[in-house]
């Protein structure tokens, strides 16, 4: 269960203090223009390390491209990269090698498979997300042949919510803030939570623009579903609404219908998505992260013998953990259009028969 998507397939590999983590991307067409600067500019916005709002933990995150590329355009073939890991210091976990932290998987993983790598969660790393930047990026560069272009932005964070949202400032933003009047206060209480060696969760704002009517597959690959899925298996990710989620139960059906007009949808309550397929508007996804697990403070837990004991942890650990977050969120969104782009090529005749119509003789 490593794998994800249909058409266009994302398998992950490796572990957050073993040697490296990659990932093989299969399904690309032929004839893509991979810009492998793009590609490491995507994990420079996720990789730690970059300011005092973010983990200690100092990784370059340089990708190689091992395979389905040559002479900077995609062959077919699977695409694989790697990424080797250069900053671990896994001597901070001895302490909590027999024990489980709470909030994290230690204790399902090992209840699941008899072992664990206890060296900073192992596969269950958010580690791994870079692995899913990286084939994000590709599945970028392919929806951008389409028009498609995908944004986030934090929305809020401790309960401090953005007023308006520009993804602009986003892109240049600290802790990729959607509203730069109520950052300061944002950053206030991350920095209050570090000092105080505790947490605070966020609200991720996913958004793609250019999106073409058409795409999804009913009933049980909706698109909306998927992008559901996607973002649910991002870490420390707890819900996911689509265009104005939650807020649809507060209203009657006058107000949450999307009227429609010769010139398109009168309003966007939906999300850009109709019975799980893309109706042309601008697709709208909230995510929402838990707070980091790893705090230091003394929690109360059990060993592996069901002795209760007490976890104290050290080691280098994100505060907010939504802020890198929203660079995975993109990654994944990228992934699940591109999937349902390739997929809607097979839910016409004449999209068969523009590709392979034989050409008549001259």
């Amino acid at each position: 269960m490593n794998t994800f998507g249909r058409k266009l397939t994302l398998t992950t590999f490796g572990e957050s203090h073993g040697k490296a983590i990659g990932c093989i991307l299969d399904g690309v067409p032929a004839g893509l223009s991979i810009n492998e600067e793009f590609i490491q500019d995507e994990l420079d916005r996720r990789k730690p390390g970059k300011s005092p709002l973010e983990t200690g933990r100092k990784e370059d995150d340089r990708v190689e491209i091992l395979s389905g590329v040559f002479e900077g355009i995609s062959t077919g073939a699977p695409i694989a990269m790697i990424i080797f890991n250069t900053d671990q210091k896994s001597k901070d976990y001895e302490n909590i090698k027999d024990l489980f932290r709470p909030g994290h998987a230690d204790f399902t993983y090992y209840h699941k498979y008899g072992i664990r790598d206890y060296r900073g969660g192992g596969r269950s790393s958010a580690r791994e997300t870079a692995a899913r930047v990286a084939g994000g990026a590709i599945a970028k560069l392919m929806l951008k042949e389409i028009g498609v272009e995908i944004h986030a932005g934090v929305c809020e964070i401790d309960g401090i919510k953005a007023g308006f949202h520009d993804f602009d400032h986003a892109k240049t933003s600290q802790i990729l803030a959607l509203d730069p009047v109520i950052e300061p206060l944002q950053k206030e209480a991350v920095i209050n939570a570090k000092n105080s060696h505790d947490s605070v969760g966020g609200v991720v704002l996913a958004t793609a623009v250019g999106v073409p009517t058409g795409l999804g597959e009913p009933l049980y690959y909706k698109l909306d579903a998927l992008l559901a899925e996607a973002m649910m298996g991002i870490n420390a990710v707890k819900a996911v609404e689509i265009g104005d989620g939650i807020a649809t139960t507060h209203m009657k059906g006058s107000q949450n219908n999307d009227q429609i007009t010769k010139d398109g949808f009168a309003s966007n309550h939906a999300g850009g998505i109709l019975g799980g397929i893309s109706d042309g508007e601008e697709v709208v996804v909230k995510i929402h992260f838990k707070p980091t697990p790893s705090i230091f403070k003394p929690q109360q837990t059990i060993n592996k013998d069901g002795t209760e004991t007490v976890c104290k942890l050290s080691g280098r650990h994100d505060p907010c953990v939504a802020i890198r977050g929203a660079v995975v969120c993109e990654a994944m969104m990228a992934l699940v259009l591109a999937d349902m782009a390739l997929l809607n090529l097979g839910a016409r005749m004449e999209h068969l028969t523009t590709l392979y119509r034989p050409k008549k003789q001259v």
